[in-house]
């Protein structure tokens, strides 16, 4: 009797329209669908992507050479030079990022004593030749420079939580 059954259920395609019914019942409902470069889905202020570094009001650099975000980054990404100026302060001639090494973790903007790194909300970045994933000190400073309000506006917005 089993087999008989199953006999008319290959015959008649049951399964088949069991299947074409669940497609017509969501064909009609509200789709989820985002149309990406158009519509942008809400991110949070600690969303971690770029990396950019900061400035002070008067113009002067944030870094001050510590290495504390090289010694903490998990994937050895971060590369720092350092030498001692004539005011006896020390600050950065190398900060290099390998952006295809980093995980984005975020470790480095909280290891950091004086806020100098900070991963922005940028993600639509990308890379067209070979050794633009290297992040120098002038493209963490440049785009430091060129976001630093909406950087500021994340900082503040989160300030409560750290």
């Amino acid at each position: 009797m089993d087999a008989v059954r199953r006999y008319f259920k290959s015959l008649l395609l049951l399964e088949l329209m069991q299947g074409l019914g669940v497609t017509l019942r969501y064909f009609f409902r509200p789709k989820f669908t985002i149309n990406y470069p158009d519509e942008k889905t809400p991110k949070s202020n600690r969303f971690r992507g770029l990396h950019a570094l900061r400035r002070y009001p008067n113009g002067e650099e944030r870094c001050i050479a510590c290495k504390l975000c090289e010694a903490v980054c998990p994937a050895l990404a971060i590369t720092i030079d350092s030498t001692q100026r004539e005011d006896g302060t020390r600050r950065t001639t190398r900060y290099d990022i390998d952006l295809f090494k980093c995980i984005y973790c975020g470790l480095c903007e909280e290891s950091c004593p004086v806020d100098s790194i900070v991963e922005t909300d940028i993600h639509e970045f990308h890379f067209e030749n070979r050794g633009e994933h290297i992040m120098t000190k002038e493209k963490l400073l440049a785009v430091g420079d060129r976001f630093e309000e909406s950087i500021a506006a994340n900082r503040r917005q989160d300030a409560a939580y750290r």
